[in-house]
């Protein structure tokens, strides 16, 4: 029988005083196995937990730690769990009572030792020295841990006092006058506002959400989220968009949140204007001068390039005879050339252009300059260098001050499948992104952290959520663009995941305290959204079709959430088609694959009929086939302590694909090992790190290794000429 250390609930974080723990516990109970043959190897196993097992991977700890499996904790009940207790009331209000009163039945059913860690005055129930006396008094009996210490027993009963006042606070939740919880209004009438009027809604912090103007599914969706053009009391009252009409609309409904949807109004400085007239009012979203990040790619690229964050080479230019001059000479020193045209303002997601030849992209700048394809968005233009590899949305929460970066999500832009079409608002999107590895994640969240940092320096502090358009390039990440806003689809998939309370997210953001968040997303989660057009769109589109089949999903269907976009109610037909892009449908599941089928099983059932009765629905039918496990390619990390030459055959297949396959990681034990000239061939994407044994167990020096094959996504190790025997940690985690 194993002998395991449970940790539970700790997210994002890794504290030093849990790590040590941790490590002290686990030697004092090896130290203990040694002299009883009864017992197994101690095994330490994470709950939503993910910065722990990494830490601990790292010097100097360098100890393997499992991902618990279902029903772990009852085939092998832990001796001891630590465990982070909720951050806030709405985090335990709105799903960790579950947790815990697991973590209750483990210390009545198998009397283990609880301690617990408390995340707003970084201290533990107990002291390190009277935990590991109390481990030390227990004894075990085939599964259950038995004691005749009296410090157990103190310890649970700190553990049972913390539990009973989280039970004590939710009590007093229920009975909350309304007149303390927020009324949030939410701007914008599409799918991406529906999908946070619905999370807004989820916390026990929120009695009203009102969307302005909404939709029709924001209209139907009941409880606590309506529509504006719904309240008796604003019958009579003027609805714009002008700022003093927001105004106006926010102090007659006594609104203590502004969350501002679309980009439009952010870089028209309605933050601004709203920050000036309701001075107690929260609004998330940036000010106009923060969002010229998104209103102006010269801007943006002149902002990336000062501050050394890998974008594109461009060239800024508001004359066109200038732009094409430029052209030329890029395309006489080099016939095979490839550029990227953007408009330099806003274009509604569409002012990028991806020409293939000389004349081809003289004609782009054409369109954009000259001919005013998007207007005076156009007025300067952004001619940049193409780049290739996967591109990725990557999102985060900002503050001013810093910025923690979400899941990274792959959006579909093109009309029809196969990327082929029009450029579009977006078809449909996945998350989590494969390619996004946990060493890109956390690259491309240093890049969010400098822009929000430096954007401060600038006198122009960045809150609201930061979307950063990514290319992932054989060199690293580039900044693709930035936008100021969710994006839409995105959203619909990145919120469904979220496990926090997104008014306390978006209040921590508004009042600069973003950095005391453990900002957590579903472990073994994703999502899958697809979009529903209007056939025609994104050129002309016919509106007001019936939407059929709705009845049939909604409430009907397990993980699936039906989020509307271009909808308007009818008061005889009910809610009909409004918009190009009508209705985001969104599956969830615990892999891609399953969200997937969710999200299409679902839009099997709906239909856009016209009066003539003819369907008028179009939808992609490859969202998210990218991600599916037969399209990506196999991630293999190799250790060796030699030549490598068993590699180069496998390089090979991999570099003609004749194998499916991509070598990520390349470690060895030999600083002098020519396998790791083999892998810095490999380009940038290869991770190539010598790791020393010196000094080391078998098993630490392999959790070393595995921390770098881990950050860099491998799905498959190789020992190719490894002269180390490696360890049962080591087999058994991989």
């Amino acid at each position: 029988m194993s002998v395991a250390i449970g940790i539970f609930g700790f997210g994002g974080r890794a504290p030093p005083a849990v790590l040590d723990l941790i490590v002290s516990a686990r030697k004092q109970l090896i130290s203990k196995n040694n002299n009883n043959t009864d017992e197994g190897p101690v095994v330490i196993v994470q709950s939503r937990s993910p910065s722990i097992e990494t830490a601990l991977l790292l010097p100097p700890y360098r100890i393997f730690v499992k991902s618990r499996t279902k029903d772990e904790t009852t085939t092998n009940p832990p001796r001891l769990v630590v465990y982070c207790l909720p951050q806030s009331i709405s985090d335990y209000s709105m799903w960790l009572n579950e947790e815990l009163n697991e973590i209750r039945s483990i210390l009545f059913t198998n009397k283990a030792i609880i301690v617990c860690y408390d995340p707003t005055k970084n201290t533990l129930t107990a002291t390190t020295p009277d935990i590991l006396t109390a481990l030390s008094s227990t004894i075990t009996t085939n599964t259950t841990y038995t004691t005749n210490s009296s410090s157990i027993a103190k310890i649970n009963s700190m553990a049972l006092s913390q539990f009973a006042s989280f039970d004590t606070q939710a009590a007093s939740q229920l009975v909350l006058q309304e007149s303390s919880m927020a009324t949030v209004l939410v701007l914008g009438s599409g799918g991406r506002e529906h999908a946070i009027a619905v999370a807004l809604a989820k916390s026990p912090r929120v009695k009203h959400v009102i969307c302005h103007p909404g939709n029709a599914g924001t209209a139907m969706e009941g409880g606590k989220i309506f529509n504006t053009t719904h309240i008796e009391t604003l019958s009579n009252f003027s609805f714009t968009d002008e700022h003093h009409s927001i105004a106006n609309l926010v102090q007659q409904l006594a609104v203590q949140m502004v969350v501002i949807g679309p980009e439009g109004p952010l870089v028209d400085g309605l933050v601004d204007y709203l920050t000036q007239h309701c001075p107690s009012v929260r609004v998330f979203g940036p000010t106009k001068a923060a969002a010229q990040l998104e209103a102006s790619k010269a801007f943006s690229k002149d902002f990336l390039q000062q501050h050394n964050i890998p974008t594109a080479k461009y060239k800024n230019f508001t004359n066109a005879e200038e732009a094409i001059s430029y052209v030329n000479m890029l395309f006489d020193s080099n016939p095979h050339e490839r550029l990227v045209v953007k408009a330099s303002g806003l274009a509604a997601g569409k002012g990028v252009l991806l020409p293939t030849t000389r004349d081809e992209t003289i004609d782009a700048v054409t369109q954009i300059m000259t001919d005013q394809m998007f207007g005076d968005a156009g007025d300067t233009c952004v001619i940049e260098s193409f780049l290739e590899g996967p591109e990725a949305s990557c999102l985060a929460f900002c503050d001013g001050n810093t910025a923690i970066l979400m899941p990274a999500a792959q959006d579909h832009k093109r009309a029809l499948d196969n990327d082929l079409g029009l450029n579009t608002g977006g078809m449909g999107a996945y998350c989590p992104a494969p390619c996004v590895t946990l060493a890109l994640h956390n690259e491309i969240e240093s890049m969010c952290i400098q822009t929000v940092q430096q954007m401060a320096q600038r006198g122009t502090p960045y809150v609201g959520i930061l979307y950063a358009g990514m290319l992932l390039t054989r060199n690293g990440p580039y900044v693709l663009e930035f936008n100021c806003r969710f994006g839409d689809p995105e959203t619909q998939v990145l919120l469904p995941l979220l496990e926090n309370d997104l008014y306390e997210v978006m209040c921590a953001c508004c009042d600069g305290t973003l950095h005391t968040m453990d900002v957590r997303f579903k472990e073994n989660a994703a999502a899958t959204t697809v979009v529903c057009a209007a056939k025609g769109y994104p050129e002309s589109y016919p509106k007001n079709m019936n939407i059929v089949g709705l009845n049939d999903v909604v409430g009907k269907m397990k993980h699936v959430k039906v989020y509307h976009a271009g909808t308007k109610m009818s008061s005889s037909e009910g809610p009909l088609c409004n918009g190009g892009r009508v209705l985001a449908v969104t599956g969830t599941g615990r892999t891609i694959s399953e969200s997937r089928k969710a999200a299409y099983d679902a839009v099997c059932k709906l239909d856009f009929v016209a009066a003539s009765g003819e369907s008028l629905m179009h939808y992609r039918k490859d969202i998210a086939q990218r991600a599916m496990p037969e399209n990506n390619k196999l991630r293999i990390g190799v250790i060796g302590s030699t030549r490598g030459t068993s590699l180069l055959p496998i390089m090979k297949a991999c570099a003609s694909g004749e194998l499916n396959a991509e070598i990520v990681a390349v470690v060895s034990n030999k600083s002098t090992a020519p396998i790791l000239e083999k892998g810095m061939s490999l380009g940038p994407t290869c991770v190539t790190k010598f790791v020393s044994s010196k000094n080391l167990t078998r098993s630490e020096h392999d959790a070393k290794v595995t921390s770098i094959l881990r950050s860099a996504g491998v799905d498959l190790v190789l020992l190719i000429g490894y002269m180390r025997i490696v360890s049962k940690d080591f087999t058994d985690y991989w």
